[in-house]
């Protein structure tokens, strides 16, 4: 069981700061794809659009209501994800997955700031949180890729 400095540990200034970096909530006007995924365990919600050009995001918006993890991982991933490509964002979900939950390293590249979150692996009820606006922007950007949008 976590002790209370686990949690004062776990909710760092970083974590905190991402968290208040989150960009206030938008919708974008026509979307090629656009996902809400919630978290049944905590309520966390996400609601990721994106406009794709040349099989790269080239606009993002996101709706975040969960906790400060799944804050700061939402505004990481806002933050990284124009310019990317179907292929950068599954990457980096899957990196993300792989550091929670198997002690892998964190993402690179452009999602190297979900490194911030390393302390969240021993709070596996906040894992959910942490992975749906990654998991919300790859079916975002599967969702483009079916309706054959992708260019």
């Amino acid at each position: 069981m976590s002790s209370e400095n686990d949690l004062i540990k776990l909710y760092s200034e970083r974590i905190l700061a991402l968290a208040t970096e989150l960009p206030a909530p938008a919708r974008l006007e026509a979307p090629d794809g656009s996902v809400k995924k919630r978290s049944p365990l905590c309520g966390s919600a996400v609601t990721v659009e994106v406009k794709v050009q040349d099989g790269k995001i080239c606009d993002f918006a996101q709706e975040v209501k969960a906790c400060a993890l799944g804050q700061a991982a939402a505004s990481v991933v806002g933050k990284s994800a124009i310019g990317c490509d179907i292929s950068d964002i599954q990457t980096a979900r899957d990196a993300l997955h792989d550091m929670l939950k198997a002690g892998a390293p964190a993402p690179s590249g452009a999602f190297e700031g979900l490194e911030a979150l390393v302390p969240a692996r021993d709070f596996k009820n906040r894992h959910a949180s942490i992975m749906l606006s990654i998991d919300a922007t790859l079916e975002a950007m599967k969702q483009v890729e079916s309706n054959s949008n992708y260019a």
